[in-house]
């Protein structure tokens, strides 16, 4: 699969962020076909806690002519990933990163907050010209 034009902003900024670049990308097996592609896979050590944190990363731009439109197809991309997690991989947590731009222009809309709160979609906020994370959003 083509890699998102952010491919290589999102990994620099989990990697700033102390994170490792475990999967690139993470296999999502299934039973019967060829395994769906996330785009990142990462883990983290949490000292205070002797653990490994674990997630999937699913990036999107946003860059289409309709956010609306992007959205629609980012959401069901999320959503099918999430099911086969679910299944699958318990351990990761997967969430969606967007720019910081797409957040401000269209995520903060009540609608689109309301819709990513009912579905528990997990965001990952990123600053393209930093190459950082700005903020993790978990429902």
């Amino acid at each position: 699969m083509a890699k998102d034009v952010h491919h290589r902003i999102v990994r620099k900024a989990l990697e700033k962020d102390g994170w490792t670049i475990t999967h690139d990308p993470y296999l999502l097996r299934r039973l019967s076909r060829k395994p769906y592609e996330i785009d990142l896979g990462a883990e983290k050590f949490i000292a205070a806690e002797r653990d490994t944190e674990l997630i999937a990363v699913e990036i999107k731009s946003f860059l289409g002519s309709s956010m609306t439109y992007d959205f629609h197809a980012a959401f069901g991309q999320y959503g099918v990933y999430r099911f086969f997690m679910e299944e699958r991989d318990m351990t990761r947590e997967l969430f969606l990163a967007i720019s910081e731009e797409a957040y401000r222009t269209f995520f903060l809309a009540p609608d689109i907050e309301a819709i990513c709160e009912h579905f528990n979609v997990k965001i990952l906020v990123y600053d393209i010209s930093e190459e950082t994370i700005v903020s993790w959003i978990r429902r």
